[in-house]
């Protein structure tokens, strides 16, 4: 098989360059005083994201601002006995043997799997207030294979008590909310697709384990999981639904051939393709959030509180320069300032439907759910840094 990193090509040349001027940047962003966090959501956004587990390793932190003196706090030793969460997470794990990557020694990955127990325990020891659910596993094995145990404690913490935290209620009152985004967004960009589920009455929950394992269960490459993780832990809670979304409205054609029938559609979206385009749909979900903000969306999805985004405006950016619906807009203007804004375009609503849409959420003021994360310019994205110690 030919070695495309030996490939002299202008196209594999420029591909190299590319990637060294980006791993420039990113060192660039690490060294300053202070960080640069702007930037460095900007990298993990941008093609390719954070290219190395490397980098990740020095990155994610900034992006949960996850602090250097946290990170080296030794992890403690957990109790498993008389654990009410010991025995579901200890099944779990055991069923996560496609996670780890094929060819790993036995005794290596059961090794890790201790290591994943433990993380798990941990977290959930130190928050009372969270509760564990199935999936929450392959959120932190992705952390635990990138950043190893000590500094996935720290990180998957932040993560639980912030992103996640809807999926961590005592109810999933939160997480079917969540997912209740999911067809607004289609309507705005494909009412037909929107019509079509509608009628065939196929729901949401083929999507759940999409949301509440970041696509780390469905997803058999490691290297487009940790991609999507550079991409939401840059972005807002709700985006991993804005990503659900543009994976649905990709497989249009497909959807619209499918039998109009509620357990053929079902069984065509859970079957989610491992060949998409994931910068494309990762630069169309970047796009969709801004166009289609959650405030603009909360009235059809209000049903109930989100803790996750409602809590994000306590969530430590340093700045309103390193808020990531800021990062979104810039990356939008700048690409339609290259010209390829046509070419990236959504189909929308006419200006006379939108309007209607607008007014009504106006005049009824239920926003609601993730509206309070980005009403006014996501006006509250930063906190103080004391209220993270």
């Amino acid at each position: 098989m030919k070695d495309s990193s030996r490939d002299p090509s202008p196209e594999n040349n420029e591909f190299a360059s590319k990637r060294t001027r980006k791993i420039a940047d990113i060192r660039q962003a690490l060294s300053v005083s202070p960080v640069d966090v702007s930037a460095l959501r900007r990298m993990a956004i941008s093609e390719g994201g954070l290219l190395t587990d490397e980098i990740r390793c020095q990155v994610w932190p900034w992006l949960l601002n996850v602090l250097p003196h946290v990170l080296e706090q030794e992890p403690e030793t957990v109790e498993r006995d008389d654990n009410k969460d010991y025995n579901q997470v200890l099944l779990d794990v055991q069923r996560s043997l496609r996670r780890f990557p094929p060819g790993m020694p036995d005794e290596q990955r059961e090794g890790l799997q201790e290591e994943l127990i433990d993380i798990i325990l941990r977290v959930l020891k130190r928050n009372p207030q969270l509760h564990y659910y199935q999936g929450y596993h392959d959120i932190v094995v992705t952390f635990l294979l990138v950043v190893k145990e000590r500094y996935a404690t720290a990180l998957v913490e932040k993560l639980s008590t912030h992103h996640l935290r809807d999926f961590m209620d005592p109810t999933m009152d939160n997480t079917k909310h969540i997912l209740n985004y999911l067809m607004p967004i289609i309507e705005r960009v494909n009412p037909e697709v929107h019509d079509f589920m509608q009628q065939a009455e196929v729901g949401t929950v083929f999507a759940l384990s999409w949301l509440i394992t970041w696509f780390g269960h469905v997803l058999s490459d490691f290297r487009h999981v940790v991609r999507l993780y550079d991409f939401f832990l840059a972005c807002h809670p709700l985006m991993p639904i804005y990503f659900a979304a543009v994976t649905v409205l990709h497989r249009e054609e497909e959807v619209l051939d499918c039998e109009c029938d509620m357990a053929m559609v079902h069984h065509l979206l859970s079957q989610i393709p491992q060949d998409l385009p994931y910068e494309t749909l990762i630069s169309r979900a970047g796009d969709l959030f801004v166009q289609f903000p959650p405030s603009e969306l909360a009235r059809e999805a209000a049903a109930h509180e989100s803790t996750a985004a409602s809590t994000f405006k306590d969530f430590d950016l340093a700045s309103t320069q390193q808020r990531p619906d800021s990062v979104l807009r810039r990356r939008r203007r700048q690409k339609q300032a290259e010209g390829s804004g046509a070419d990236n375009a959504v189909a929308r609503p006419s200006v006379a439907r939108r309007f209607v849409r607008l007014a009504v959420m106006g005049l009824t003021v239920a926003l609601g759910a993730a509206a309070l994360a980005v009403v006014n310019t996501a006006l509250e994205w930063a906190p103080r840094l004391d209220l993270f110690p």
